[in-house]
């Protein structure tokens, strides 16, 4: 078992036991103290910025790609899933929602063909959500063929991993042509080993032609700034995607709906706000 599998087991072996102030103290101590050693390789890292061998560019000639992404992870972002949409539909932007099978309940068929309908995209992130999908190659092979059902069942072929755990050669057992499952740089992460790249890659099947894109995450996560570093503003996320748009890269921010405020005195984190990206990048739409 690799060092980070072997923490990660531990980990959400005594999650359950450890209050959630204590834990946040703690993420929070250990956030600070990566935050000044990996300074020289976030939010930017400049070696990230090399196109993959034979980059066409962007379709229609664009300067980059803008996605957003929301991973579903709790009852509470799953009942805000409307919302949120109902919020980029007045600005002009679609995303994709990527929800657990079976983690808070059984997941509404209508909902994500009024999703589809409205022209958003739907995902499977992961399957209970526990921390144990790529564990070991023996859970990872037990889960798949249901993670399979379910991309059937909801008419998609996109995944994106919980925690970001991953794997990716176990991920071609997946019946997907697209997958979120690492990022660009993010030292945070509870799996921390970047993929250095602003672009989207291949990942090829042992089957000649087959393999799934693969699209990294690049903008820093929702709950990574809001709440782990308790950052006021979305000054990193504007800094990182001004930078991604200068090399031409693909800026994606994968977010959660469960830490997102729709109206004042609501529950959630922070308060929900894209203008600034529209304002800024009107050529994103």
């Amino acid at each position: 078992m690799r060092a980070y599998q072997l923490q990660n087991w531990l980990f959400y072996t005594i999650k359950p036991l450890i209050p959630r102030p204590v834990q946040l103290f703690m993420r929070r101590r250990v956030t600070a103290w990566k935050r000044q050693r990996y300074a020289g390789v976030w939010p930017v890292d400049p070696a990230s910025a090399a196109p993959p061998a034979g980059w066409p560019g962007w379709p229609g000639g664009k300067q980059f790609a803008f996605v957003l992404s929301h991973d579903v992870d709790s009852l509470k972002g799953y009942n805000d899933v409307l919302k949120l949409a109902d919020l980029e539909e007045r600005m002009g932007f679609r995303s994709s929602f990527n929800f657990v099978p079976e983690r808070y309940g059984r997941i509404s068929l209508s909902l994500l063909d009024e999703l589809g309908k409205r022209g958003f995209g739907v995902a499977v992130h992961g399957l209970k959500h526990d921390g144990k999908l790529f564990l070991n190659k023996r859970i990872f092979d037990r889960r798949s063929p249901l993670i399979n059902a379910y991309l059937r069942q909801w008419g998609t072929r996109g995944f994106t991993s919980p925690s970001m755990h991953h794997n990716l050669e176990w991920l071609s057992a997946l019946e997907i042509d697209y997958s979120t499952s690492t990022f660009d740089t993010d030292p945070f992460e509870p799996q921390p080993d970047a993929v250095g790249t602003i672009f989207p890659f291949w990942v090829a099947d042992v089957a000649p032609g087959k393999g799934f894109v693969e699209i990294p995450y690049t903008l820093p996560q929702d709950s990574t700034l809001f709440i782990i570093m308790e950052e006021k503003t979305i000054g990193i996320w504007k800094k990182k995607l001004d930078w991604v748009a200068e090399k031409g890269g693909m800026a994606l921010l994968n977010s959660h709906s469960d830490y997102m405020r729709f109206e004042a005195g609501g529950s959630g984190k922070y308060s929900t706000s894209v203008s600034w990206a529209s304002a800024q990048y009107p050529e994103i739409h």
